[in-house]
């Protein structure tokens, strides 16, 4: 049968088959559960539009026939939900928020934007966690980018680091990966970057993708790109171990938290002598066995008692996707992102004397003052991946560190990698041959509250009233306000997607502390 004659086909959101246009629109009579987050769930039943319309595109999508433009209705346009769009990353509930019609629309919205900006755009690299929902987002969101002529790099179901290490290292133009980070189950969406893994913020493309996602007239290329398979992992891990440095066999409990540091570390683990203890290394996107969210005290307890148990030299909690993750030493205890980033960057400064160090303002004094110590010049940012990363190429900064856990490395395109830093921090324990505790007692010399989130009507009414009542201290306004005193300071910032202050404070002593915490 001549292809122009070959009936066009569709394919439920989520389903791995295709169905025929007359099952499709009998399922819509029936009010089948998909039809809701469907892009085809405004169309009539007559379907000489869609013949002309989706399905023709379908088929040429296969064939690599040209096409100009789709004009799509009102009703579908509105399905665009601009709350996904957050300060770092498009992130919200799927299927309600984000589904596989915006998937699609932002993969070609992307496409657009990077055009935009003067740039020969030939191939977008595409990744997965493993969320229920990844792999049908990844499909359609592929689908986006190929109908604006580009080519879909698919690297399948892999860690966000290592979405950075197949853009930077293979030199494409830019990666989408396909994740919710350590947001429950029920979530989805993508972090983008540029070239050499630069980020994609609000900021930076976000909101001009978003303006380009929810247009009526979606461009689509004379001529498609193609969804193109390569497998990275053997590079990967080879590019990994290179950071590995005379690590002796120690014993180590990491919780994968069901998400992807349970495929990723057995593979970088092969090659090393350590005794790898897992928990929940089982890939399950409905994370059954607690949120992958190691910043939540209560999903450290089963990493906890297993490192005790185990009598096991270090544990460490990875999320999600794996970018970031949260140290305990050998009793149990929860060592924070700032002492980590000391660790790190002393060892680091070592090796290069006088270079900058990137830390986050929520950090404990303790950091700057080990970072000058070390020879280092500490530089404090606002908090967020997009910021550390911007400012470490501008001051080409070897190191740069989070109190959320995300390690930043100017060896890895000054990108955020959970695994690179486990790594660093097993070089540190072989070297100096001492219980981890040890290592970081001398650093946890001061006493913070942690974050502390509370409830406001007006965001910049109180952070004005906060700076009229600390009006004697030293006062700065790079992130919400900082104020500091000789014994004690604190810094509180709006939060970018609810009606929250959030407070950081901390006292040179225990005492001082909890008096100005009151």
């Amino acid at each position: 049968m001549p292809k122009d004659l070959v009936k066009p086909k569709r394919q439920c959101p989520g389903d791995g088959y295709e169905i025929s246009i007359s099952i499709c629109k009998g399922r819509q009579r029936v009010h089948y559960p998909k039809c809701p987050v469907c892009h085809y769930r405004n169309e009539t039943v007559n379907t000489s539009s869609a013949l002309t319309k989706e399905d023709t595109e379908e088929t040429n999508l296969k064939t690599g026939n040209v096409r100009k433009t789709i004009q799509l209705s009102s009703n579908q346009d509105k399905s665009i939900n601009l709350k996904i769009f957050k300060s770092y990353d498009i992130r919200g509930v799927y299927p309600e928020q984000i589904n596989e019609y915006s998937s699609e629309k932002i993969g070609m919205a992307t496409v657009q934007f990077l055009k935009s900006v003067n740039r020969d755009v030939e191939n977008i690299v595409v990744a997965r966690d493993i969320r229920l929902s990844s792999d049908s987002l990844a499909g359609s969101l592929m689908k986006g980018i190929v109908k604006a002529g580009v080519n879909a790099i698919d690297i399948g179901e892999v860690s966000t680091d290592a979405t950075y290490f197949a853009v930077g290292y293979y030199n494409y133009d830019a990666g989408i990966m396909v994740t919710a980070s350590h947001n429950p189950s029920n979530y989805n969406g993508f972090k983008l970057c540029h070239e050499k893994a630069m980020p994609i913020s609000f900021d930076t493309g976000l909101s001009t993708i978003s303006e380009y996602a929810r247009q009526t007239g979606v461009p689509v290329s004379e001529q498609f790109g193609k969804i193109i398979k390569k497998e990275i992992i053997n590079d990967y891990k080879k590019y990994i171990l290179n950071f590995a440095n005379n690590i002796r066999p120690l014993k180590i409990v990491i919780d994968a938290g069901n998400g992807m540091a349970g495929k990723m570390i057995p593979i970088v683990f092969k090659g090393l002598p350590c005794e790898i203890i897992p928990l929940f290394f089982k890939l399950d996107g409905t994370f059954p066995n607690h949120e992958p969210n190691p910043l939540e005290s209560k999903n450290l307890r089963d990493l906890q008692k297993k490192v005790r148990k185990t009598r096991s030299h270090l544990g460490v909690a990875f999320d999600g996707d794996a970018d970031r993750c949260v140290f305990v030493d050998e009793n149990g205890q929860e060592i924070g992102g700032d002492i980590i980033t000391a660790v790190i960057a002393k060892e680091l400064l070592q090796k290069e004397k006088g270079a900058t160090i990137i830390y986050d303002l929520r950090s404990s004094r303790v950091l700057p003052e080990e970072i000058r110590k070390a020879g280092g010049i500490p530089y404090r940012e606002r908090v967020g991946h997009s910021h550390i990363k911007a400012t470490m190429r501008e001051k080409n900064a070897i190191f740069g560190g989070e109190l959320s856990g995300h390690y930043y490395f100017r060896e890895n395109w000054f990108a955020d990698s959970g695994i690179i830093a486990l790594i660093e921090v097993l070089n540190i324990l072989s070297s100096r041959n001492v219980p981890m505790s040890n290592l970081i007692a001398p650093l946890k010399r001061y006493s913070s509250t942690g974050e502390i989130n509370f409830k406001v009507d007006d965001k910049d009414k109180k952070i004005e009233q906060i700076a009229k009542r600390f009006k004697d201290g030293k006062i700065d306004f790079l992130d919400g306000i900082t104020v500091e005193y000789k014994d004690w300071w604190f810094n509180v910032r709006k939060s970018n997607t609810e009606p929250l202050l959030r407070l950081n404070l901390e006292g040179n002593t225990e005492l001082i502390m909890a008096q100005k915490k009151k």
